[in-house]
């Protein structure tokens, strides 16, 4: 794997933001829960994502998790009530939507760089992305009716549009998971590779 300086951009609690040439990665950052988000996690990529925006020296972002065991696992279940994922006020919010819309609205490439589990949330962050490329390792998959919850987002509309309307209903009802391989042959990603050429094929990709 080549050898790059990954200047930080802003510092966070929950998420790393860094910069190579005109490219801005977004890593979360919390390997400990598998790269779970929780209400600070998606407030932090909403304000990262903004910055990108405004930015004329970043051209593309990269999304991706923290070491080689997730890209996202989704919602943090640690965060979970009644109401819903509870922010650090008590208030049942996780701007998932709000997190989605940015990431399809905003006029520069998302490439998710997926570097394991993507699962849940996570895969729905996956499928939102303009392209995505998943090591060898990575696995993929929902988990809405096992944890009683519902895609809060574009999860289920973008997934429908990338692998059909049956598919998706097969990825929502039956919450199994599929290896990086068998989501490249349903069109949910666009490549496999080795994890130790994964960030090296991202930045090309994002170079070309």
């Amino acid at each position: 794997m080549a050898t790059r300086e990954w200047k930080p951009i802003k510092e966070y609690t929950d998420i790393l933001f860094e910069q190579y040439k005109g490219i801005a990665k977004i890593t979360i950052n919390r390997p400990e829960v598998y790269n779970a988000f929780r209400p600070l996690t998606n407030h932090e990529m909403l304000d990262a994502f903004e910055i990108c925006r405004g930015r004329d020296d970043i051209r593309v972002i990269i999304l991706t998790g923290a070491g080689d065991k997730a890209f996202c696992s989704g919602g943090d279940q640690h965060y979970k009530t009644q109401g819903g994922y509870r922010d650090s006020d008590g208030t049942p919010r996780l701007n998932v939507l709000d997190l989605h819309k940015m990431i399809r609205s905003i006029p520069k490439p998302v490439v998710a760089m997926v570097n394991g589990y993507a699962i849940g949330g996570g895969n729905v962050l996956n499928v939102v992305c303009d392209l995505s490329i998943a090591s060898e390792n990575a696995r993929f998959g929902q988990t809405g009716p096992k944890v009683g919850s519902f895609d809060g987002g574009f999860g289920s509309s973008y997934l429908a549009r990338c692998v059909g309307q049956k598919k998706t209903r097969e990825i929502w009802y039956l919450c199994r998971q599929y290896t990086a391989k068998e989501a490249e042959e349903m069109g949910m990603i666009n490549k496999v590779v080795p994890f130790d050429r994964l960030e090296d094929e991202t930045v090309e990709w994002c170079e070309t």
